[in-house]
């Protein structure tokens, strides 16, 4: 297995030895310290003001040195020197969780959740997960894509060839075919349409199919490489991976190859599906773990409440703050309706705290933010969903209310167990019932 540092979100890695005895800070030598500052300062996303000192701070800090503090991103960071470093989300199931490997589950379920995320036909099943790390893990989702598509056959188009052959068909070259045939008066240098396998799709399936096997360090994964390969062997493989994505038409008869192609990107190109790019040899699967976790709940609660009767609707755009001219518009992630009655909630992926005096570690925008989704929604209540904790696990109920005469806002707190999500939506739906 390549070299890997495993951290969290919100630890800091320390160049050099750590001097503070914390869990929460991890050591990397300075030649890979160097590389990822390299990589933080080189990677930019497609994204409006964005880039990669969102999700990683570069500091310094007395008894420690220089650091680099991890944010809110997840996924895997592969460095140009084949270092790679893994960063998981930081969730707390009140068990032990030693070898990640519960974390990990959880976290690829939530991100089957992401409409962009390429990934259905993933079993996790019989899956060693406490011994991949996230890299190997992505490669084992490409490669149940690819045993997909060739359990129901990979397809073939007409693909114009040219060969000298011993019979006529197709067109004549005149130029090839007088340069090579003039003393060989039998054959003719001709192109012609064949029923062929040699498509782009599968060009650029087989290439990634080969890049892999020389990434990965898995056994299991390098084995199916391997046996998939065999199912290509009338293909060549892509060798200008741009201009044979450009020739890629997703329509009914190519869906098989649509998330495919998505998963080849990734791996040929080193792109990410945040958009994370650089110029460098450099590559990030990352995911924003706030949209993670928020397509995660909605999923869940579309389908845990809708069979109740509520409407449900995720990122409502029909409001705004101002309305003459239209200005500032209000994006709640969910809001419910049902019998005249709305209901908003939001999702904060943010660890709380056991302490009033700091309004539970709540930020005051969040809460202006929700008394103007109250308002404009003309909802009573709103709903703040926060991943649970160790320290708001068994918390009493926590909710604030506002002192108006004629509309008072009720904003609750409910706390998500991101792994017994069902059950922890069904808690809430009872909550909205009483």
């Amino acid at each position: 297995m390549k070299e890997l540092l495993e951290v969290r979100e919100f630890d800091s890695i320390v160049c050099g030895s750590v001097r503070e005895n914390s869990s929460n800070c991890k050591p990397l030598d300075k030649v890979q310290f160097d590389e990822l500052l390299k990589f933080i300062r080189e990677f930019s996303s497609d994204e409006a003001n964005s880039d990669a000192l969102e999700f990683m701070r570069i500091g310094y800090k007395r008894n420690i040195g220089d650091f680099i503090n991890i944010r809110n991103y997840v996924g895997l960071i592969q460095l140009r020197n084949g270092f790679q470093v893994q960063i998981l989300p930081k969730i707390d199931f009140g068990k032990d969780d030693q070898d990640n490997s519960q974390t990990k589950k959880v976290f690829l379920k939530m991100l089957r959740s992401l409409k962009n995320f390429p990934c259905k036909a993933f079993n996790d099943a019989n899956l060693k997960v406490d011994k991949m790390n996230l890299y190997e893990i992505f490669i084992n989702m490409y490669l149940q894509e690819v045993r997909q598509l060739v359990k129901r056959g990979i397809k073939s188009d007409y693909v114009t060839q040219e060969d000298n052959i011993s019979h006529y068909k197709g067109k004549l070259l005149v130029n090839q075919h007088i340069q090579m045939n003039f003393a060989h008066k039998e054959r003719f240098y001709v192109a012609f349409d064949e029923f062929h396998p040699n498509r782009p799709e599968n060009r650029l399936v087989k290439a990634t199919l080969k890049k892999l096997l020389k990434l990965t360090a898995s056994t299991e994964n390098s084995k199916e490489i391997r046996q998939l390969l065999s199912a290509f062997e009338m293909v060549e493989s892509s060798v200008n991976y741009e201009k044979d994505f450009s020739k890629v038409i997703i329509d009914r008869n190519t869906d098989d190859y649509k998330m495919l192609m998505q998963w080849s990107k990734v791996f040929l190109m080193n792109k990410s599906f945040s958009t994370f790019s650089g110029s460098s040899n450099s590559s990030a699967l990352l995911f924003p773990m706030e949209r993670v976790y928020e397509s995660y709940v909605a999923q869940h609660i579309k389908k845990i409440f809708t069979s109740d009767g509520w409407e449900v609707s995720t990122q409502d755009k029909g409001c705004y703050l101002f309305t003459e001219p239209k200005r500032f518009a209000l994006i709640p992630d969910i809001v419910l309706e049902k019998d005249k009655r709305t209901v908003i909630m939001d999702t904060k992926w943010k660890s709380l705290v056991d302490d009033e005096s700091k309004n539970y570690g709540i930020s005051q925008n969040d809460m202006y933010q929700m008394y103007a989704y109250s308002k404009k929604y003309k909802a009573k209540e709103v709903w703040l969903l926060y991943p649970m904790n160790e320290a708001m696990r068994n918390h009493s109920s926590i909710s604030f209310e506002s002192d108006e005469k004629d509309e008072k806002t009720l904003v609750s707190l409910h706390f998500v167990e991101v792994d017994e999500i069902e059950k922890s939506l069904g808690e809430l739906k009872n909550k909205l019932a009483h």
